[in-house]
């Protein structure tokens, strides 16, 4: 069987832009999958919401991190992509980062730039530890990987506090040092976009966040723009929250739920996306003595 490592390596070599939705729990990932898409980002702003209740400000710790990252990639066969944010402390933890979630079986894992504890890609007030420092985890981690094929994602924060021209020197110094996608954060324009793309001979990703700091374009103007990978990171996390939020005021105003039945999975089918069939196809075949 292909490893997702050597999958996800194979998909990024195509000509094609490749669409990672994001996913903040193994249900959500399991209806990416089932739409089509052959690769899954599992988001940390997400994650802390569904974990937490708590926004994306570093309050998830590194095995919080890894275990959700291991229920995702079991719950799939596509590539799953990791944010592991700043690697939780320094180069030395980030090695064991890696290993945690090449355990896990994550096909690539996301390191960024910030200071610890970080924040969200697209809010104020971010600050980045030295070019230097990132260099040194960049490398710890491509050595602490025992898959060759498990991809090191860059990330850098630069562009709010220090300009498009900052970020990029970064881009290109994490590149150097192994990377082998680069991430440069909340760019803010189409034309500051273009500048990116064409600045490394890694692939570099579009990180789209609705009602952020970047322009909302689609896969296929992504892709005129030079990007190999895009990422819609949140997408899902917001749209279940406005849908619950919907459910509730419903219940409360009504007492009942029989109004929003057209905007529910019916039970069957339901079962069937979290594959009851084939636990019942594996009872048939190995629980046997029932009278």
């Amino acid at each position: 069987m292909e490893k997702m490592t050597t999958r996800l390596r194979k998909l990024l070599s195509r000509d094609e832009i490749l669409v990672a939705p994001g996913a903040h729990d193994p249900l959500v990932a399991k209806i990416i999958e089932k739409e089509g898409f052959e690769a899954v980002y599992m988001t940390g702003y997400g994650t802390s919401a569904s974990i937490l209740g708590q926004p994306d400000v570093g309050f998830l710790t590194q095995t919080e991190m890894a275990y959700r990252a291991a229920n995702i990639v079991e719950a799939v066969n596509v590539p799953v992509i990791a944010d592991a944010d700043t690697g939780y402390g320094n180069a030395i933890n980030v090695q064991r980062t890696v290993r945690l979630y090449e355990k896990a079986g994550v096909a690539c894992i996301q390191l960024e730039d910030q200071v610890a504890p970080k924040k969200c890609g697209h809010m104020l007030g971010r600050e980045i530890i030295s070019q230097e420092e990132m260099i040194g985890k960049i490398k710890a981690a491509c050595d602490a990987r025992i898959d060759d094929d498990l991809m090191i994602m860059a990330r850098t924060d630069a562009r709010t506090n220090y300009g498009i021209d900052a970020a990029i020197e970064r881009g290109r110094a994490y590149e150097e040092a192994g990377a082998d996608i680069i991430f440069v954060e909340s760019p803010e324009s189409v034309d500051e976009m273009k500048k990116i793309t064409s600045s490394f001979r890694v692939p570099v990703l579009a990180n789209m966040l609705e009602h952020g700091r970047t322009p909302l374009l689609s896969a296929k103007e992504l892709e005129t723009l030079g990007y190999d990978l895009v990422i819609f990171c949140v997408a899902s996390t917001y749209v279940i929250a406005k849908a619950v939020t919907k459910l509730m005021r419903e219940l409360k105003r009504t007492g009942t739920t029989a109004g929003m039945l057209d905007e529910m999975i019916p039970f069957d089918e339901f079962n069937k996306l979290v594959g009851l069939d084939d636990i019942r196809e594996k009872e048939r075949k190995y629980v046997t003595g029932r009278n």
